[in-house]
């Protein structure tokens, strides 16, 4: 069973899986150390050859017993117009308007073999209408910078060009109070003020906003009888003054825009500003949830500081009180950030707090949601200090919402981010031509074969607590169900999903294990799809061995199938997803530790080596880069929290568990060209050794993209050489490596910050610090091992080398 190509999925369905030969019995899958398991792109799209080119018009058939879609592994029995489900051979009968035309020659989409993944416009739901946007803005502002209001104006004005005009917006602004703008008032900017230090249900803010069931028109005496009118709710009056189309309120909204002032409440110079975030947020959910609470919606929140005020406060307003860092959350020391995290999270679903609790002692526990939100929270966040990202992540995640983290509104890190959330599909796409790219309201259900079952999924998930048969008591990540709320995504969103073989009996020869992803989610046209994903794959069965015969079971393994469909970068990114998410409740010392001793225990099972015998380790093609990832992995800002705030990393990590393999990939082990009067670009190694006076580094760790010039070259740019006509290939040289990395940031969200730097200022640590440190300040520089000091990394962490020969080392002892 030579030859799997590991990489032919993500084209063909949009999944990249561990392995792609299962071994049969659960003792075996639990040797072989890596997870089993999913990374799935609900939202790719697929080439023709693989998917049909439109959303099939009608509502999908699913199986009378364990529910599961028709696909091209059903086996149809076309005499009696039956068809047996792959997942629990359950036999049923087609309905009639299928049964009258199927025949062997006629196959209707979902059955045609190649299409493994089919998506469906559901009739039965009715179209929900066009998307709303509703832009929060923070008007404290920086004290460094006065013009950041002006910035995000700016930014905010060209993103209602980009939106389709039928697309309702609605605009709140906040600092130390809440103000919602009425956007129906031409004549005058109207607004009204919600106090900032409490929280708002959906009623109440309708009830403030003046919108409250309207009664109907009397009728006038002596006129015919007229059919009985419903009365106008407060829905419908916040959708005729607050959330308009784009293309009726523009005017309006551009006017407000461009005199907005910063908070007027004075700040004394030992207090930082009065930020109701927490409030502002409260309202605009209630506010959505009061108007369109079934339509697809984004809160944009966009902030330049800390929750300083009311609910959901990171710090207090003293400045000599320091916002929380890590040391204090290890300490359980802040007593600000339990309850503001818990305030966060239950914003995610207004309707299950719309009553909160008068007796603030007895504590309710949180009701678990059943359906996914359509309400969808992104943040902005530009600042020098941390703004609550951590708390707020949360909110974030419950509602599949994005994260933008930059210095300044001013930067393209922000700038361009914003507009790329409303790019669009290209005209020519069949029927999703011109439509946004992003999807509201979804919503991710796995059903699988008896012989395994769903362990749980990592990602922007929130369990929706559906206990089917196939869940699996060992739970991994968001587990104990199979259907989980994704709330908004994107073409990029992947979610990791794991699974637990129970299966301890071989399986026939012949028999296949079948997976299927079925992703319920909102169009930005208004309309709810379904689109469904087969999987079908081979087990194999782990041959009888004689006993106490180590060397007939290590043969056995050199030859086994699993082995060789072993996919190194899906199990690298899978395993990184479950060593942030284990950071959670973990110390970060003993993550590092279980990353360890998984490597050790995956390389004794899968490497080639005599016992006690390092010299003779041998890993693999499928598993020669494993190593490495997990390398960079333990030296990555995901698990090392030096030199990075608790923002930071929660933003990181929140990035990680959104993307999919190739980008996670490059966070985790960042790629490096060499650019040299030598010869054309070409890939470097990720080590101390590619830094050289004469060459140029492009470096790509997805959130920097960096243009390292060495020292010589550095110094012919100071002296102006690029500018001299006989010196046009140097020229060539410098722009070479700028052109590439604007294509790497043309098609990247979060947009990377883009650096340029020369070998030993400043910047260039963004470069030095990635470096396999195989020179450091206590190498041996004579012995021949590195370089002279100019390229030294300064660190006391191990090199690449000293790392394999220790992990050779272990793997190999008995």
């Amino acid at each position: 069973m030579e030859g799997f190509d590991v990489t032919a999925s993500e084209e063909m369905t949009g999944t990249r899986l561990s392995f792609h030969c299962w071994p049969s019995n659960r003792l075996e899958a639990t040797r072989s150390v890596a997870p089993f398991g999913a990374l799935y792109t609900p939202l790719k799209k697929l080439p023709p050859q693989c998917a049909p080119g439109q959303a099939l018009p009608y509502d999908p058939i699913r199986c009378s017993s364990c529910h599961a879609i028709l696909n091209p592994y059903s086996q149809v029995d076309f005499r009696s117009k039956l068809w047996t489900c792959p997942f629990c051979l359950n036999r049923n009968q087609f309905p009639p308007h299928y049964a009258e035309n199927i025949t062997e020659q006629n196959l209707p989409a979902e059955l045609i073999p190649q299409f493994t993944t089919v998506e469906y416009t559901l009739q039965s739901i009715p179209n929900a209408g066009p998307p709303c946007f509703l832009f929060v803005i923070d008007t404290c502002g920086s004290q460094a910078n006065k013009e950041e209001l002006a910035e995000v104006a700016d930014s905010i004005q060209q993103a209602l060009n980009l939106l389709p005009p039928e697309s309702l917006v609605g605009l709140i602004t906040y600092g130390t109070n809440v103000s919602v703008y009425e956007l129906a008032s031409e004549s005058i900017a109207k607004s009204y003020i919600f106090r900032g230090n409490r929280e708002y249900s959906p009623g109440r803010v309708g009830e403030l906003l003046g919108c409250t069931p309207r009664a109907p028109a009397p009728q006038a005496p002596g006129q015919p009888q007229q059919p009985q009118q419903i009365p106008a709710g407060p829905g419908q009056e916040v959708l005729e003054r607050f959330l308009l189309p784009v293309s009726e309120c523009s005017f309006v909204f551009e006017t407000i825009l461009d005199d907005l002032r910063r908070d007027p409440w004075p700040v004394p110079s030992d207090k930082r500003p009065a930020r109701a975030t927490g409030c502002a947020l409260s309202v605009a959910t209630s506010l959505l949830h009061l108007a369109i609470p079934r339509r697809g919606a984004r809160v944009m929140l966009f902030t330049s500081g800390p929750c300083t005020s009311g609910p959901g406060a990171i710090v207090s307003r003293m400045k000599e009180e320091d916002i929380r860092s890590h040391a204090d959350l290890a300490k359980n020391a802040e007593s600000l950030h339990k309850p503001a995290c818990e305030y966060y999270a239950k914003l995610a679903h207004p309707s299950l707090f719309a009553n909160p609790t008068t007796d603030k002692k007895k504590k309710q526990p949180a009701p678990a949601p059943t359906t996914a939100p359509f309400h969808t929270v992104d943040v902005f966040a530009c600042s020098l200090d941390q703004v609550g990202l951590l708390e707020m992540r949360q909110l974030v995640e419950a509602t599949g919402g994005l994260m933008v983290l930059g210095d300044s509104f001013g930067q393209s890190v922000f700038k361009e981010s914003l507009r790329r959330v409303f790019n669009r599909y290209a005209d020519d796409v069949p029927e999703d031509g011109g439509q946004l790219q992003i999807a509201f309201c979804s919503s991710l259900e796995v059903l699988t074969s008896p012989e395994f079952k769903v362990a749980g999924a990592l990602g922007p998930v929130t369990s929706l607590g559906k206990n089917a048969p196939n869940v699996s008591d060992q739970a991994i990540g968001t587990g104990g169900t199979n259907l989980w709320s994704i709330g908004g995504i994107d073409p990029g969103t992947t979610i990791a999903v794991y699974f637990d073989i129970t299966n301890v009996s071989p399986v026939p020869q012949e028999k296949r294990r079948f997976i299927q992803f079925l992703t319920k989610y909102q169009h930005a046209n208004g309309t709810t799809r379904l689109r469904v994903t087969t999987l079908c794959g081979p087990w194999h069965n782990p041959p009888t061995l004689p006993k106490d015969d180590p060397m007939a079971e290590r043969q056995a393994m050199m030859n086994s199938p699993v082995r060789m469909s072993f996919d190194q970068e899906a199990a690298a990114v899978l395993t990184a997803r479950l060593a942030v998410h284990q950071t959670e409740t973990d110390e970060v010392a003993d993550v590092l530790r279980w990353v360890d001793r998984s490597l050790i225990r995956l390389c004794s099972k899968f490497a080639e080596y005599e016992p006690d015998n390092a010299q003779t380790f041998r890993l693999s093609p499928e598993f020669s880069l494993y190593p490495q990832f997990m390398f960079h992995l333990r030296r990555s800002q995901f698990l090392q929290l030096f030199n990075s705030s608790p923002d930071e990393a929660a933003y990181y990590r929140y990035i990680l568990s959104r993307e999919g393999t190739t980008n996670s990939l490059v966070m985790i082990q960042p790629t490096l060209l060499s650019y040299s009067f030598n010869g054309p670009p070409q890939a470097a190694l990720l080590d101390a050794e590619s830094v050289r006076p004469d060459t140029i580094l492009l470096l790509d760790t997805f959130f920097h993209v960096v243009v390292f010039h060495g020292e010589t070259i550095a110094a012919w740019r100071e002296q102006g050489y690029h500018e001299q006509e006989e010196h046009a290939a140097f020229r060539d040289l410098l722009e070479a490596p700028q052109a590439d990395a604007q294509l790497i940031m043309d098609a990247r969200f979060p947009v990377p910050r883009y650096i340029v730097c020369d070998q030993h200022k400043s910047e260039a640590r963004f470069l030095m610090a990635k470096l396999n440190p195989s020179v450091t300040h206590n190498s041996n520089l004579d012995d021949g091992s590195g370089g002279g000091g100019a390229n030294q990394v300064n660190t006391d962490d191990v090199s690449l080398r000293v790392f394999m020969e220790h992990l050779m080392k272990l793997a190999v002892q008995t």
